[in-house]
This record gives structure tokens, sequence and C-alpha cells, in this order.
């Protein structure tokens, strides 16, 4: 019967349903700070800074060299990758994680070193990635930090360190935890030859790294609302048994209690490292 059946043709579409939807997907990104959407065109003209608020959006590692150096740099021990010496299985094998943060990142491990100008000086810079098993320092990430230390003392140029971490590995155990010492005994090498080291601490920075190199520069600067601290809140509270102030660990309040030398917003950042590196080398 003509009730239960479609008696004319329906009107045919003349584009394809997928062609008709609006291509607006992955155009546009929430503030996790104050909710508003944002453009992300206008995200990135801003440095990921929300245009709204303020926040700091993390940012990459080579994205970060770019911000800092002039134009052209040159990497250095991009070769340099762990080998997996525990064999370390959790959920999953650490080999396996290694292979898939080196494919979909293109980087041999969670750190980038570049030589290059900043605003004309020559400098060593290192840039850490979070998104590769969490920016977490194991062998590889201490020897590369090392190395840059040693070829900065070697060309006599000033070093800066960008660090965003979780801490140390612990797919890589004690090899991880012996960088602290490593990286350290380096920087204290560095500054007997009286040469300026500047670190810079990101939202996070936290572990292993804050317990060494994140906070042994000569210029400790943090970006805004930045996360800072070796225990994470959660584990502290538990500890202690308190509840913690508000604003624990970020980096406004590590300003305040004397931790850091000074928060510097990420449009400023390389105009104040400049003139901190005039100040020392004049």
């Amino acid at each position: 019967m003509a009730w239960f059946k479609r008696s004319k043709k329906s009107i045919e579409q003349s584009t394809p349903p997928d062609e008709r939807r609006v291509k607006t997907e992955g155009l546009w990104t929430k503030c996790v700070n104050c909710r508003a959407i944002v453009w992300k065109k206008d995200l990135e003209s801003n440095l990921r800074v929300c245009p709204k608020c303020q926040h700091h959006f993390r940012v990459h590692a080579r994205q970060r060299i770019e911000m800092l150096l002039d134009g052209h740099w040159v990497e250095h021990d991009a070769h340099l990758s762990s080998n997996d010496p525990l064999q370390f299985v959790d959920t999953r094998p650490y080999a396996d994680r290694l292979k898939e943060a080196r494919r979909k990142l293109g980087m041999s491990d969670a750190l980038l070193t570049a030589e290059g100008l900043l605003n004309g000086r020559p400098v060593i810079c290192c840039s850490m990635e979070f998104r590769f098993i969490g920016g977490s320092m194991g062998a590889v990430v201490g020897e590369k930090v090392t190395r840059a230390i040693e070829r900065a003392m070697e060309h006599r140029t000033p070093l800066i360190v960008v660090s965003c971490s979780g801490g140390a590995r612990m797919m890589e155990g004690t090899m991880s935890l012996m960088q602290l010492a490593k990286v350290s005994a380096a920087l204290s090498r560095f500054d007997e030859v009286r040469l300026p080291y500047i670190s810079v601490l990101t939202d996070p920075t936290t572990g292993g790294v804050t317990a060494s190199y994140a906070m042994l520069g000569d210029l400790n600067i943090a970006e805004p609302g930045a996360l800072i601290g070796f225990a994470g809140p959660r584990v502290i509270e538990q500890t202690i048994r308190q509840k913690l102030p508000e604003g624990f660990q970020r980096s406004e309040f590590l300003l305040e209690h004397g931790f850091l030398d000074a928060i510097v917003h990420r449009k400023d950042l390389k105009s104040y490292i400049s003139n901190a590196l005039d100040f020392f080398l004049a």
C-alpha cells in the first residue's frame, strides 16, 4: 500500500553529505583556564597565549627554539637515542613507547639542542619536549644537556635551557637518576669558567629536572602560571596530611617565596634574556 512506501522518488542531493558539512573541526580550541573558545590561528599568532586571559599554553620544543633564536640555527646530537637498557615493561614495553614517540614527533628523545643567535649573540639553547614520554629525563636527555654545557664551554657562549618535564624517566631506573648528579657536576664546571646559564621553567617542570638543572641557573625565569615542584601537590598533601595553600607550586607562589628570580610573559622572554645576557657579559 502507498501508506507504507514512498510513491515518489526522493529529491536527489546535489552534493554528497560529507561535502555539505562545514569543515571547522580542529580550527578552534578551548582555553583550559578561562574556557573561552579561541580560533587556533589567533592562538598561534599570539605565541600560544590565550588572548582572553593570557594563559600560556604549552609550546613544542622546536617552536620554543624558533621563538628564541634568530632565524637559522643548527641542531646538535640529534642522533642520540635510548637503547632500553633495562628491557623495561609495564603496561607496554618501553621500547614500543620510544618507537611510537620517535615516529610521531620526529625526535630521538625528549630534548632538542640548538646553536644559533639570540638577538645577534651566539648561544647554546636546549628545549624539552613534553610530548615525548612526558618530557622525562633519561640517560639520553642527561647526556645531551651535558654535551650542550661542554659545547658552550668550548665555544665560550651562554647556555639557555628551557625545561618542560615530568621528571626522571622511571623506565631507565637508577641510570635516569644518575643524570641529576651528572648534569649538576657539568654545571658546576660551567660556573667555574664564569659563563652565564639561564634556566627557563615552563609548565610543567617537576621531579628530577627541578631537582637538578632547572633550579641551578644564574637566572631562574618562569612563565606565568607554570607548575613547578619536585613531588606533585596531591602527593605532598597525602604525605603531610595538610591542605596546601592556594596557588601552591605555581610560578607566582614560588616567586613570592624566593624560589624564582622573575616571571616573564612569553612575548617578552627573548628580549628579557637578551638584556640579562648583556648584563652578565658586560
